[in-house]
């Protein structure tokens, strides 16, 4: 079964995060959530192309 984050959920995520983490710490864990989510979407781009690519020496 999918479930869909809505407003309400984000809001309780983010007042227990604060209330775990603390107002200073949060900037530095979403700085490094980002670089994360960034990282992988690089990985799994990279590896799409990989794919695409072999596809295409596949057909040749």
């Amino acid at each position: 079964m999918i479930s869909k984050i809505g407003l309400p959920e984000l809001l309780v995520a983010f007042a227990v995060a604060l209330l775990v983490f603390g107002p200073s710490k949060l900037p530095d864990i979403g700085k490094a959530f980002g670089r994360g989510l960034r990282e992988f979407k690089d990985a799994t781009k990279e590896i799409s192309q990989s794919v695409s690519d072999a596809q295409e020496e596949e057909i040749v």
